[in-house]
């Protein structure tokens, strides 16, 4: 497709689903292959082809000089702004796609979670800059390595998920400040050069397209960093208020703001402050939590500006909204001038358009709506309908221009359903993780089946999910779903009926025992969302080992083992798998004093970010290029792992060969039944040609116990997947017995003796 002109771009810019043919005048004339869903999908196509790609979409005006002060005053220095602006991008790029034929070929309104899984059901979560690149070779053009995704292919992983990668943080005068959440304060289009160029992003799409995968991207619906469209709107500048919760403080009332600092731009307003702002009419007020709360930092969701000067000569004070850190101005999705829904639009049909990915991750979605309660209530900010209608729009839109979405939703089960409803493809799978965590802290299943069955019971599917090992946050333990919405519910719990607040605080707390302080020195707690830890140190603390600088063989041996029974609980189930660069290389937690300056803001995540190097690509480096510290690997890179029988590497392949080649991945789960050891978890699922049974032992020590679903048919062969040998069968009380070693998992396939190759 590397023929095709600007004038065909010009006519019909993206080729979504199908591959045209770039001589056809005629937009009938399309050639591929269509699979159909013959209920609701009529034409959705089974795999995305490669595309014609918008190259060029932001053609830059000459770029103003630096001339005067960085202030509103200064013409120069708001035509600067604006050429730098996301807004000003999206509005550009929306041009390109109206009135176009290619936004109708495909469907939109309806979420599609195998359609996704059938494009990639394998995910590698990249975090830009913890990974360890070749020398000289950008993050990018790194993740376009074909020896990478070569062995990508052999283990079975079949996306990539980049993580954030465009211009993050903010703008002082002239000058860019760093992230404060680790990329996630987006303020431009543009790929950050510290990460490549949007050449190498391409290059990495290709890549992925020729080696049968695909690329996920992010965008931030929820919020930006205070870049040039915050700098825009805090001087009152056309549409740029519009894209924020902020609103104008009358100078009379300017003795009800804080003080701000010497060298800072804002200063976050205390519980008092947020409460006369209330009671003046300027603000909603109180917010139902506040997300990472610190004393003397964010105490509230709230903080005011410094005086800032507009183009009119005018100086004014602002109140702002942030969900998250004071650097993360909360977008508005309500606002008259729909400025913020244009922008985070734009993002998006550039990262699909321009960029050529298939996926994106919809972060902090969640908070898209607020309101104004009752006297002396919290706002409502969670939950939200607007949060739902925002997120239908944001994904139908991704749908209808031929790629899919997955939300990162650390809400209510409830939540997580009617966002799905309409919304993203996929959601991240906040309901199990904490549960399976659990359940390998205290070699007890009881708290994971309840959480799975829950699930099935409010309609929350696993193919809808995504199930993943580490990412780049905390080890979440908040159980929202328990603390908040249900928190008087009643629930059966170790024999006593419990309210879901109580429930949630005694798995928060087994949790805390048996993972952090003298039991994990070598994990931390987050704030109050979690703990800080990669997977193989929760495993460690799991184990009872206390120290990690001098590990035995027999206990890494006993760590990979858990490992893989993990990956087992994920990836033997419907819906995605997903795992990271610290899973595939077994990472361990950095000292604290090697991250010493990051963690001074209380953000002890950066502990379990160290860098890893995936292909030996540079042993000997101490450091990413991003200047994180190498961490200590207890497997060693993925080529030395695939020449290793018995690595994790090749032990995971074997796993997710299973999953491929029976289907698992589209499935559904029938059955989470009662079990006769606590240490057991077994899974029943119906396949396309047959039942399968997950059955794990989440503890230390052997065990026997017997499996019974009535989900089984009584005389079925029971074939373990592994080695294709029939172990036995189903009796007549739908059940069978299983003896299982240390942290072992089994995958049976339930079906009819006689379909069996051995018969």
């Amino acid at each position: 497709m590397d023929d095709i002109t600007r004038d065909d771009l010009t006519r019909d810019p993206l080729v979504v689903g199908v591959e045209r043919s770039v001589d056809s005048e005629s937009p009938a004339e399309i050639t591929g292959e269509i699979s159909f869903d013959e209920m609701l999908y009529p034409a959705r196509p089974k795999r995305l082809r490669p595309r014609a790609r918008l190259r060029g979409l932001f053609p830059r005006r000459a770029r103003p000089e630096r001339k005067g002060s960085p202030s509103g005053d200064n013409p120069e220095y708001v035509d600067w702004l604006r050429e730098k602006s996301m807004l000003a991008d999206a509005s550009t790029i929306a041009t390109q796609f109206s009135g176009q034929g290619s936004m109708w070929q495909n469907p939109f309104a309806h979420p599609d979670p195998r359609a996704a899984i059938e494009k990639a059901s394998v995910w590698f979560t990249a975090y830009p800059i913890s990974m360890i690149t070749k020398s000289g070779t950008s993050f990018l053009g790194t993740l376009g390595d074909p020896d990478l995704w070569q062995v990508f292919q052999r283990i079975g992983v079949e996306a990539i998920h980049t993580g954030p990668v465009k211009v993050s943080g903010g703008l002082s005068g002239w000058d860019s400040t760093p992230s404060v959440d680790g990329h996630f304060d987006r303020i431009s289009t543009h790929i950050d050069e510290a990460f490549g160029t949007e050449d190498e992003f391409r290059t990495v799409c290709e890549v992925a397209t020729t080696h049968g995968g695909t690329v996920i991207d992010d965008i931030v619906p929820g919020h930006t960093g205070k870049g040039a469209d915050f700098r825009l709107a805090e001087m009152k500048v056309g549409d740029y208020p519009g894209i924020y919760h902020m609103v104008e403080i009358d100078p009379k009332d300017w003795h009800l703001l804080p003080r701000v600092g010497r060298g800072r731009d804002s200063a976050n307003c205390d519980a008092e402050t947020e409460d006369r702002l209330e009671k003046a009419g300027y603000i909603i007020g109180k917010l139902q939590r506040v997300i990472f709360f610190e004393e003397g930092v964010k105490e509230t969701n709230w903080s005011a500006t410094a005086p800032v000067v507009g183009p009119d000569g005018v100086e004014r004070r602002w109140v702002y909204l942030h969900y998250f850190k004071e650097g993360q101005p909360s977008i508005n999705w309500l606002d008259p001038t729909f400025a913020g829904m244009r922008l985070v639009i734009g993002d998006a049909l550039h990262s699909l358009g321009d960029l050529g990915t298939g996926g994106l991750r919809l972060d902090a979605n969640g908070f898209l709506g607020v309101e104004k309660t009752g006297e002396g209530a919290p706002a409502w900010s969670e939950g939200h309908p607007l949060s739902e209608a925002a997120n239908q729009f944001i994904a139908s839109m991704v749908r209808k221009v031929g790629g899919f979405t997955f939300q990162e939703l650390n809400l209510t089960m409830d939540d997580i359903l009617q966002g799905s409803a309409r919304g993203a493809d996929l959601s991240y799978d906040f309901v199990n993780r904490p549960a399976y965590h659990h359940a390998l802290a205290t070699g007890d299943t009881e708290f994971l089946r309840l959480t799975l069955n829950l699930a099935a019971e409010l309609g929350v599917e696993p193919v809808s999910l995504v199930h993943a090992l580490q990412n780049h946050d905390e080890m979440t333990y908040e159980l929202v779903h328990f603390a908040t919405l249900h928190a008087a519910d009643r629930f059966t719990f170790r024999g006593a009926n419990i309210s879901g607040g109580e429930l949630a605080v005694r798995i928060r707390q087994d949790l805390l025992d048996a993972l952090t302080g003298e039991a994990g020195p070598y994990n931390a707690t987050f704030t109050q969302n979690g703990i800080a830890s990669t997977t193989a140190t929760i495993i460690a603390a799991s184990l009872g080992i206390t120290d990690l600088s001098d590990l035995s063989d027999d206990q890494i041996e006993q760590i990979k083992n858990a490992h893989l029974l993990l990956a087992m609980f994920n990836a033997l189930q419907p819906g995605v798998f997903a795992l990271s660069g610290w899973d595939l290389v077994g990472m361990l937690t950095l000292e604290r004093s090697q991250v010493k300056a990051l963690l001074a803001d209380g953000d002890t995540r950066w502990i379990h970010r160290a860098a890893y190097d995936l292909m030996d690509y540079r042993p000997n480096a101490a450091e990413s290029s991003s200047q994180m510290p190498r961490g200590k690997s207890l497997y060693g890179s993925l080529p030395s792992q695939l020449v290793e029988e018995g690595s994790f590497a090749r032990r995971l392949r074997d796993i997710l060969e299973i999953r491929k080649r029976y289907g698992i991945a589209t499935g559904t789960q029938l059955d989470v039944p009662q079990v006769s050891n606590r240490a057991m978890l077994v899974m029943v699922h119906q396949l396309a040609e047959a039942e399968q049974v997950t059955v794990l032992n989440f503890s230390g020590n052997e065990i026997t116990g017997t499996v019974r679903s009535e989900q089984l048919v009584p005389g079925s062969a029971l074939v373990d997947m592994v080695t294709d040998v029939e172990l036995g069968e189903v009796d007549d009380l739908y059940s069978f017995p299983i003896t299982l070693g240390p942290y072992e998992g089994k995958s049976l396939l339930v079906m009819c003796p006689g379909d069996h190759p051995l018969h």
